[in-house]
């Protein structure tokens, strides 16, 4: 079912795909990025097991896929099943391990196009660095892109059927890989899936073949510090500081961009009217899943997200991450002494937030309706501990309330 409040959920982006197919073929090349273990495979399975015999899959990243005119016999492949039925799906994933893939791809589907041949094409890849650069490039009015993005605590219940309650607790202790959850019982063994199957393969293989990366090594240290600072604002200088291998700072900003291309770390830049103030502003890093703070053992895994030990900065990680994912502009907003964790722009409508988990006091609203006063066009919203209902605090404010458990499930208020 689509849900507009998670546009780039798995079961949106099923849906989406689903109408696209349903449409008169040939179309647009629909082009499907994502990090990794989200599901992207087993949608274009799921796919390719709904359209039955009208579908072909194939894995550019298999053994036979390296051999010359792989994909070529996959396109002969299609363009004969759709002379004999009428039609063809033809899903193709892991593209981007192919030479030249987007060369190819234009090439065909140009053909198919010429020819009207009945042929629907998908095409998915983990990052969307080489995936979305080739596109433009080579294929500009050929294709749509769609992202398939970190899961929110309410496509575990929906995918998954587990209790909201229990969703928002696995969101926030180790992420919401689907494929950690199998191991939510076994501490050790899931945060090393969570290392080996996404973290280690990403740094290590994905990021070296789709960007040129000058110093690897720096670019692990970057990660390591955004993963030791969550939803910290942290001057590039000060990160600099942190790194054995210090680097320019322009590459240190340059390893940042790689990072959130590739759905792993977003350096949130603070809220400005101009556009040269957001540049210049430092980044707030934000783990874009919990799952990659539990990859590297930063927390006790036995520790319960609702007891009092939960760390603030967090939670605060998980709200802003909940956003970024479900395609929200975000950014936080600072003026000495006053601050807002996150200003969020988008199909949520426009959002002033500040995150709570302890006790709030009227002193922590300063910040907030200074914003709002100075922005009417946002909303202010107070997200705050399920314990502490702070109606009290807000009373006579236009503050809006919602517990950052009910955040985590559904966003803001409608």
């Amino acid at each position: 079912m689509f849900d507009s409040r998670f546009p780039h959920s798995y079961s949106s982006v099923r849906e989406t795909l689903i109408a696209r197919l349903a449409e008169p073929a040939p179309g647009r090349l629909q082009l499907l990025s994502g990090p990794r273990q989200v599901g992207k495979t087993h949608l274009l399975l799921e796919l390719a097991g709904q359209l039955g015999e009208l579908a072909i899959y194939a894995a550019a990243d298999a053994p036979a896929a390296a051999l010359g005119g792989w994909l070529e016999s996959q396109w002969a492949e299609a363009e004969r099943l759709a002379k004999a039925k009428g039609s063809a799906v033809l899903l193709l994933d892991e593209i981007h391990y192919l030479a030249g893939w987007e060369r190819k791809l234009k090439t065909e589907h140009d053909r198919i196009v010429r020819d009207r041949l009945p042929i629907h094409v998908v095409a998915t890849g983990s990052s969307s660095l080489k995936l979305g650069r080739g596109a433009r490039e080579t294929m500009a009015g050929r294709f749509e892109s769609l992202r398939l993005l970190h899961w929110p605590a309410a496509e575990l219940v929906r995918q998954l059927g587990l209790e909201p309650a229990e969703a928002v607790d696995s969101t926030l202790a180790f992420g919401t890989y689907p494929g950690a959850l199998a191991y939510r019982t076994d501490p050790d063994r899931r945060d090393a899936y969570l290392r080996e199957a996404i973290v280690e393969p990403a740094l290590g293989r994905d990021l070296l073949a789709l960007e040129w990366i000058r110093k690897p090594a720096l670019l692990r240290q970057v990660f390591a510090v955004a993963v030791g600072h969550p939803a910290e604002i942290v001057s590039l200088q000060k990160l600099r500081g942190e790194l054995a291998d210090a680097g320019a700072l322009a590459t240190i900003a340059h390893y940042l961009e790689v990072l959130e291309a590739a759905f792993m770390v977003a350096g949130v830049r603070k809220y400005s009217r101009q556009a040269i103030r957001r540049r210049a502003s430092p980044p707030k890093l934000i783990l874009l899943n919990q799952g990659l703070l539990a990859a590297h053992s930063l927390r006790e895994a036995s520790r319960q997200p609702d007891a009092p030990a939960v760390a603030s900065r967090e939670v605060e990680n998980a709200c802003i991450a909940l956003a970024w994912n479900a395609g929200q502009e975000v950014f936080y907003w600072r003026e000495e002494p006053y601050e807002v964790d996150l200003i969020s722009t988008g199909s949520w409508g426009n959002w002033a937030i500040e995150i709570k988990t302890g006790r709030t006091a009227t002193t922590d609203l300063a910040g907030l309706l200074r914003f709002v006063g100075r922005h009417r066009q946002f909303r202010p919203l107070l997200v705050h501990s399920p314990e502490r209902e702070p109606a009290s605090i807000v009373a006579g404010t236009p503050i809006v309330t919602r517990n950052w458990r009910q955040f985590l499930l559904e966003g803001p208020p409608a």
